[in-house]
């Protein structure tokens, strides 16, 4: 099949030929009836009758300073002049727009951005979206703790609009991965995913101004400090009891139970490690009056304690819905030996073969999970989760005919195994977000979107767990590839800051950041930190910006009097730039 590209090629190139020829054709007659009008005109004046006289020849003599040509001899000369003009500007108009729009030397569709290049591009509007979306709810919550609820309103509308357009791209994301477009059809869809995450964007950055007017940090740095050291000295103070926890329940539970949380507490302290050391930075850049320099400071420190509670906040949650699924696991037990009661009531004539398969298959399951339950540690949540499908496989034969109140409590068994399933998921996507990509995010986002739906269902429900655990296993393999960003001693918990996108910098497996602070020219130390405008030791130093944290309207630098050097500061927006 040829593909749309070379079909386009070919249209051009026989629409190009006949303009070719249309051009030589009206060329040539323009010359012919130049040539000809003097014989033409010399037929129609040379000779005149006058009565009495015969045949008289009449002579025009030339006045002097005159030529022998009337006016009218010129009209078709200019005429032909004019045309061959506009022609010939138009094709040169046309080969420069062709030049221009090229995307490959000498065969291109003018204007059109290459498929694989616009797939780039939406991932990259995509994840960068994500992470503005994200940054900008922290940072609401870092303003609302001073001022309340009430002063961040709009902007907290914002940031809702921007997250429902994200919603919408993710899902179109979500569509090209389950189906197999053609290239037109793609191409509609990534155009339309940048759409969505420029409006997005835009939102936001309409917001920015206002925010930064309310947030003030540099006149208000004091009270944000005061207050970020506040919540600091709170979370310092659940880590012991969070650890203990954490311990409990490597004890009562299966060790895959806890698998989710089981570096959360090492996490949070590189978080609070890289936290206290910006938070002293800070209070020692107002003391010198450097209001600028301790506000980046700050923001750094305020992204650290930000995480560092989501994390020590998933193991108390991961144990409180541990518990809630123990203490559920006998009553759902219970439901479905009252469902294989009843099918195995049903007489064996009445129905073919899948009824007595599903039957043994959740008499299996219910088998299995009892032999867990007696045997010792368990996993609570998957116990459920296996028995609740299995369940709802046998409820489903029609022969057993519908029971609206045993769906909707298999709904409710099924629900807390997903939502747990989904809040794991996002919080290990929101700590680790300068290397998930798009695939995890896509997933993540619609399983939210199920799980959020008026009229919910149970398929709906086993949809999202589904998702949420591949978007965990995809953001999992994506963190990996940069190895363990949390070896390696006398960091300040930069490494972890890096890749939970505190900081701009790429981890690196291979090394930890130079204490010396010496960059390579690229402004990468050998361990992978951007030091073009942080050293090492976390302190503003120059070139690119410092603190390129994330806010309204995407990776912002809001506060450039903090970086000294005269080296242009990266600035960025959400809104997509255009394609080329």
């Amino acid at each position: 099949m040829t593909s749309p590209l070379s079909r386009t090629r070919s249209r051009r190139a026989t629409s190009s030929i006949a303009v070719r020829v249309t051009h030589a054709v009206l060329g040539g007659l323009m010359a012919l009836g130049w040539l000809l009008l003097p014989v033409v005109r010399q037929d129609a004046g040379d000779t005149a009758e006058w009565p009495g006289k015969g045949r008289v020849v009449e002579k025009v003599s030339a006045a002097p300073g005159q030529g022998g040509t009337s006016a009218a001899d010129l009209v078709l000369p200019v005429a032909a002049v004019v045309v061959a003009g506009s022609l010939a500007a138009y094709a040169s108009a046309r080969r420069i727009r062709r030049a221009r729009t090229r995307t490959t030397p000498g065969r291109a569709v003018p204007g059109t951005v290459p498929l694989a290049e616009l797939d780039r591009l939406a991932r990259e509007s995509l994840v960068g979206t994500d992470d503005c979306v994200r940054t900008s709810a922290e940072e609401l919550d870092s303003v609302a703790a001073l001022f309340g609820r009430e002063a961040v309103g709009a902007h907290a509308e914002a940031v809702a609009f921007a997250r429902s357009e994200l919603i919408v791209a993710f899902r179109l994301w979500q569509r090209l991965d389950d189906t197999a477009p053609d290239d037109e059809a793609r191409r509609r869809t990534l155009e339309e995913i940048r759409a969505r995450c420029a409006e997005a964007g835009r939102r936001l950055d309409s917001e920015a101004a206002g925010f930064d007017l309310l947030r003030a940090l540099e006149r208000s740095a004091p009270a944000a400090l005061e207050s970020a050291e506040a919540r600091f000295r709170e979370l310092a103070g659940r880590v012991s009891a969070v650890q203990a926890t954490l311990s409990g329940l490597r004890e009562l539970y299966a060790p895959s139970a806890s698998l989710d949380v089981a570096g959360h507490v090492e996490q949070a302290k590189d978080r609070l490690v890289f936290a206290t050391t910006h938070l002293n930075r800070a209070r020692q850049a107002l003391d010198r009056s450097e209001g600028a320099r301790a506000t980046a400071y700050l923001r750094a420190a305020e992204g650290a304690i930000a995480q560092a509670d989501v994390l020590l906040t998933g193991v108390d949650r991961l144990a409180a819905e541990l518990s809630a699924a123990d203490d559920r696991l006998p009553a759902a037990l219970a439901g479905v030996d009252t469902d294989l009661e009843r099918a195995r009531s049903v007489p064996a004539g009445a129905v073919g073969g899948a009824l007595s398969g599903r039957v043994a298959h959740t008499g299996a399951v219910v088998a299995e999970v009892r032999r867990e339950v007696a045997s010792g540690p368990y996993d609570p949540l998957d116990a459920l989760r296996r028995l609740v499908r299995a369940a709802a496989a046998l409820a489903d034969t029609p022969a057993l005919g519908r029971d609206e109140e045993r769906d909707r409590a298999l709904l409710d068994e099924a629900c807390p195994p997903a939502r747990g399933a989904v809040a794991a998921a996002d919080d290990f996507v929101t700590t680790h977000r300068a290397v998930v990509g798009p695939g995890a995010r896509t997933r993540l986002t619609e399983a939210e979107r199920l799980l959020t739906r008026s009229s919910l269902t149970f398929a709906d429900v086993q949809r999202a767990d589904a998702l949420a655990r591949e978007a965990r296993r995809l953001a999992e393999r994506d963190v990996r590839t940069y190895g363990n960003p949390y070896a390696g001693p006398g960091d300040d918990g930069i490494r972890g800051a890096v890749l939970g996108g505190i900081l701009h910098g790429t981890p690196d497996p291979g090394g930890v950041p130079d204490p010396g602070g010496d960059a390579d020219p690229g402004g990468v130390t050998p361990g992978g930190v951007d030091t073009r405008g942080v050293d090492t030791r976390g302190v503003a130093t120059g070139g690119t910006a410092s603190f390129g944290v994330a806010s309204f309207g995407g990776p912002r630098t809001r506060y450039r009097r903090a970086v000294s050097a005269p080296a242009p500061v990266r600035t960025g927006s959400a809104t997509p730039p255009p394609g080329p």
